[in-house]
């Protein structure tokens, strides 16, 4: 029979079946880097495009419709727009911290002074804009709004790198992926402590016990999913209502999910040694010998995977391909006109962005070397990273949420469209500067 199979591979796969065919070109259009920015850029337009038409107004309403439910005198609802930016929003959030802590654990980020330079950059690609929007805003009513110009857009940014192919280096691509998870991390922070209403410490102290029980049944060993996200979202909940925004959850757990896998491949090898095939004469759901060692090697081989790899293979696509696309539909629209360009609050926003990003990270970055606190790949040139730099200023996503909690209806419109403006000339400064250098490998 070991015979038979060595002389047919097929025997030693999974059975195909129809939607494997199908999922295969599926599969691979998700695994191409530019994928997410793309979608992200087609639903950005046609918010734009919408929100310019005869339909503006039913579609604005569209996010304005309340959703949610009742329980006796408690009152849980929201619009359509706030359920898409609170909740689905943790998801992105979530996915985030997992990168972040993946990229620290098992990443280029596990070599401390590597982990030190993206970080520095981003630490100056969030406060120098900050400070330069605030000197130009102080005392004005947009002055609220310097969080807005904080984060950097990780699809787009990501998107933009992978239009370059092979002329870039790696070391490029894993500094300005991690600058990005930072920054989208010191973002949620912001908002946290920036824009939350008056703190209620009891759902405070709800959530804290919350935390304490998930990290409980991850000592006791309890491993299924369901468990954990029923737990979460009486985190979510509790965080809620405690007056600060929800959407911290989503970083607290991702944080805390385990990185460790559970099964080591020694030991899944020696469970797979210890697998027997089932007697082909006739089928029995009874619960024999083999039947034991076939459930053995299930869990096995799943959790060879640690939790959080586990999750972020599984939440990837859905945040790429509907979170983050649905955030922008919901939220990108504004009407263009001629009029807003010279609004106090979009200059402020587009020189926060076009200026503020690329000094402080470049600033930061020199300073983290030249302390010695950081190295930087000879591979990355000071020129790869102007030019990345000036990518990082394109922050679409994190920007418009932001904005939607800084920003009131009379500023909002102003603010969006500073962010569009920046986000459209950093993505082309910064790409034809990364396409002016010469190509990987060759001399200047």
């Amino acid at each position: 029979m070991i015979k038979d199979q060595k002389e047919n591979p097929e025997t030693t796969r999974l059975p195909k079946e129809l939607v494997d065919r199908l999922q295969r070109p599926f599969v691979r259009f998700l695994h191409i880097a530019s994928a997410g920015g793309a979608v992200l850029l087609l639903f950005t337009v046609a918010a734009l495009v919408l929100s310019n038409s005869p339909w503006a107004d039913s579609f604005e309403h569209v996010w304005e419709t309340p959703i949610g439910f009742r329980v006796s005198s408690l009152e849980f609802a929201r619009s359509l727009r706030e359920w898409i930016n609170d909740g689905l929003m943790t998801l992105f959030f979530f996915l985030v911290a997992l990168e972040l802590k993946r990229e620290l654990v098992l990443g280029e980020l596990n070599n401390p002074r590597m982990a030190a330079l993206s970080i520095s950059a981003a630490l100056g690609g969030m406060i120098a804009p900050a400070l330069i929007y605030l000197a130009l805003q102080s005392g004005q009513p947009g002055q609220n709004g310097w969080g807005t110009v904080m984060a950097t857009d990780t699809a787009f940014v990501i998107g933009c790198l992978a239009l370059l192919g092979s002329r870039i280096p790696q070391s490029l691509r894993v500094f300005m992926l991690s600058l990005a998870i930072v920054d989208d991390i010191g973002a949620i922070l912001v908002v946290a402590i920036g824009y939350s209403g008056n703190i209620v410490w009891g759902a405070l102290a709800l959530a804290a016990l919350g935390l304490v029980v998930l990290r409980a049944l991850a000592i006791l060993g309890f491993r299924g999913f369901p468990l954990y996200f029923l737990v979460g979202g009486l985190i979510w909940l509790a965080v809620d209502a405690s007056g600060i925004h929800a959407t911290i959850t989503g970083v607290i757990l991702g944080l805390m999910t385990p990185a460790r896998r559970w099964v080591s491949d020694n030991r899944l090898y020696e469970i797979l040694d210890q697998v027997i095939a089932h007697p082909g004469i006739h089928e029995s759901s009874a619960d024999t010998k083999d039947r034991e060692t076939l459930q053995i090697a299930e869990v096995a081989v799943r959790e060879t995977l640690s939790p959080l790899e586990r999750l972020e293979i599984w939440l990837h696509p859905w945040v790429g391909f509907a979170i983050m696309p649905l955030f922008a539909f919901a939220n990108a629209g504004l009407p263009l006109t001629f009029n807003g360009l010279g609004n106090s609050v979009t200059v402020a926003i587009f020189l926060g962005f076009v200026l503020g990003k690329p000094v402080g990270i470049l600033l930061f970055s020199w300073l983290a070397i030249r302390s010695h606190i950081a190295i930087r790949p000879p591979e990355l040139s000071w020129r790869l990273l102007i030019g990345g730099s000036l990518l990082a200023g394109i922050g679409f996503t994190m920007a418009l949420f932001i904005a939607n909690m800084a920003f009131g209806k009379s500023l909002i419109d102003s603010a969006k469209l500073g962010i569009v403006l920046a986000s459209v000339f950093s993505a082309v400064a910064g790409l034809a500067l990364l396409m002016w250098l010469p190509a990987r490998g060759k001399t200047p």
